[in-house]
């Protein structure tokens, strides 16, 4: 074997016993939601269940509301998605192909929010939310974060990389605005399109703060504030924990193995300067 072949073979080892370091966590999640209760902690432990049992799904579901959380949710997640795609793009083309007064000002402001924590202004958002009667709504979970500056950076960055020529073609051939940004600039943006539609899916769907802070009704929990419920004041039901834990995963992994081959492709093009 010449030494680049062995060179290469080490670096596919390493990659896959990193990735495999990664993956465990959630392999034993996984495997251990099919186990009884009583075999969760017995000596010696063991990955594999020892009694494979879907006893701990059917209980968790038929026990409290989770699949009206799992609804809200997938509302609330697939909203803020579609908000924040359509806003993050739009803003970010105009910042990077429309040339108008402020634009670099304004580009830098909204960069600089990225530097504000957001402990610091969930305050101010929760008594706008007051105001406009929007607590303890899904809708107070969906419009906060439609827009946020990450997304928007990485749209305009990738913009930037589109050619003028094929936007100016288009407005010769008179194509107004909107079908310029339709049947143009989106087609070709999709990399980035799936890029910020994994990070806002996932953001949405793994936030627990937010609803805690915003949700007091019990109907309209999402599925993080549902998994906290099998948190008991003196025991947890590990087992049920598991098995919701489980089917919380799955939609965050459908969602990246739908868009994950655009998904490096919009990373690396959004790091490009601009």
């Amino acid at each position: 074997m010449s030494e680049s072949a062995l060179r290469r073979a080490l670096h596919h080892a390493l990659l896959i016993l990193l990735a495999l370091l990664v993956l465990f966590p959630v392999i034993w999640i996984v495997l251990s939601s099919f186990k009884p209760q009583n075999e969760l902690f017995r000596q010696p432990l063991s990955l594999l269940p020892r009694a494979f049992t879907l006893q701990n799904y059917s209980q968790a579901l038929s026990q409290g509301n989770f699949l009206r959380y799992f609804g809200n949710s997938l509302f609330v997640s697939v909203t803020s998605t579609l908000l924040a795609v359509l806003i993050n793009v739009m803003a970010g083309y105009a910042l990077a192909k429309y040339i108008f007064p402020g634009r670099d000002l304004i580009f830098t402001l909204m960069l600089s929010t990225l530097m504000i924590p957001l402990q610091v202004i969930m305050i101010p958002i929760f008594l706008q939310l007051k105001n406009f009667g929007l607590l303890n709504t899904l809708w107070g979970l969906i419009i906060p974060p439609a827009a946020t500056p990450t997304g928007i950076f990485l749209a305009r960055q990738y913009m930037v990389t589109l050619p003028n020529s094929m936007i100016e073609a288009a407005r010769i051939d008179g194509a107004g605005e909107a079908t310029l940004f339709r049947r143009v600039i989106l087609p070709l943006s999709l990399p980035i399109v799936a890029t910020t539609t994994i990070f806002s899916f996932m953001w949405r769907w793994n936030d627990y703060l937010w609803p805690l802070i915003v949700i007091t009704d019990n109907k309209k929990q999402t599925i993080q504030q549902a998994l906290a419920n099998f948190v008991g004041q003196l025991q947890i039901n590990w087992s049920q924990l598991l098995a919701m834990t489980t089917v919380a995963i799955v939609p965050v992994v459908l969602v990246f193995l739908v868009f994950q081959q655009f998904f490096m492709t919009g990373i690396s093009a959004g790091a490009v300067k601009g």
